[in-house]
């Protein structure tokens, strides 16, 4: 029988969802920096040190490569690591470690070993803290063959795809968004905290959702963007404007055909994202439509709002010009509806 919903934060669906995996595969264990006592600094694992021990939540050394190294043996001889990257900018001191051993090694073996292991990261920025604690950089880990990339909007995915991720055979990079966990300290929009089922579910990976249904123009977005692009199209909607909204769920593997019917029903396309502009993703679905879509479909040009292509700032200010805001998904939205439609070569 089904039990009651809850409602939870992101950071409390995605520790119980940790909590349900450990009590159902004595395999699974967390390490990481700050992941025992403290919970992690953002609360993905809060509460489990007092109920599954020292022995499967590991605090670690200031050693990302020595720890996330550590998690690939693991996975090697068949444990389910989740190890824990505290924000995702932090990659840069154990690139080798994910980008040459944690991607590659299935298919340097083979398909001889598999490496069933959860690498789960904070990103974004919203919140002051600077160039070096403030990317997303989603589009960095999916452009590298090998790893699949998870990143939730809500409570309620984040359980679903956590559990999908613990389950994989394959590593999953699970990336949550800093300003959509829920966390007293910091401020965040509505929409993330949802009922939650109390028993353990999942989300298959590569299924976006649309959230809201429209017909003038699709947006596609994902993470905390979901929540800027609904409380946009409140604001469209008063205008006379319909947006339909994509929440893409995982960037790998990516849901090609939900985004095509989307845009084929629409015939306009806003790719809203809080990753950088160049070579990013929102480059990657306007090719995707561009490739895919007879250019009749479109009644516009495709527009695309991400960061400039800058450091984030630590100036409130600055920070907040650079990092798409609602304002800045109304006024692209407009801008398509206004724009010359595509023109034809005769």
């Amino acid at each position: 029988m089904t039990q009651p919903t809850r409602k939870l934060t992101m950071a409390q669906a995605i520790s119980e969802a940790i909590g349900q995996e450990m009590e159902r595969d004595a395999e699974v264990f967390v390490l990481g920096e700050d992941v025992g006592k403290y919970g992690g600094i953002f609360g993905a694992t809060g509460g489990l040190l007092d109920k599954f021990g020292k022995d499967r939540i590991m605090d670690t050394p200031i050693s990302e490569t020595g720890f996330i190294g550590a998690a690939i043996g693991a996975a090697a001889e068949g444990m389910r690591p989740i190890a824990e990257l505290m924000f995702v900018d932090f990659f840069g001191v154990c690139m080798d470690m994910i980008y040459n051993h944690m991607a590659k090694n299935t298919y340097m073996a083979g398909g001889n070993i598999q490496l069933p292991m959860v690498l789960m990261t904070a990103i974004g920025g919203g919140y002051n803290d600077a160039a070096q604690h403030s990317q997303c950089l989603y589009a960095t880990f999916a452009h590298m063959p090998g790893l699949k990339v998870v990143v939730p909007s809500n409570a309620y995915d984040a359980k679903g795809l956590m559990t999908q991720a613990i389950r994989d055979n394959n590593p999953v990079v699970f990336m949550f968004h800093k300003g959509i966990m829920g966390l007293p300290w910091m401020s965040y929009l509505e929409g993330s905290t949802n009922e939650v089922p109390q028993e353990a579910y999942t989300i298959p990976f590569g299924k976006a959702k649309v959230v809201r249904e429209g017909r003038d123009v699709t947006i596609v977005t994902l993470s905390q963007m979901v929540q800027k692009a609904v409380l946009a199209a409140e604001t469209l909607a008063a205008q006379g404007i319909d947006a339909e909204i994509v929440d893409l769920r995982t960037v790998v593997p990516l849901d090609r055909e939900t985004i095509l019917a989307s845009v084929s029903k629409t015939g306009r396309l806003l790719v809203a994202d809080e990753d950088y502009l160049s070579f990013g993703l929102s480059g990657e679905i306007a090719a995707l439509v561009a490739e895919n879509l007879d250019i009749l479909t479109l009644k516009t040009p495709v527009r695309r709002l991400a960061v400039p292509d800058v450091p984030i700032p630590y100036s409130r200010p600055l920070e907040q010009f650079v990092i798409p805001q609602v304002a800045n998904i109304v006024q692209q939205a407009q801008a398509l509806m206004v724009a010359p439609k595509v023109k034809v070569a005769a």
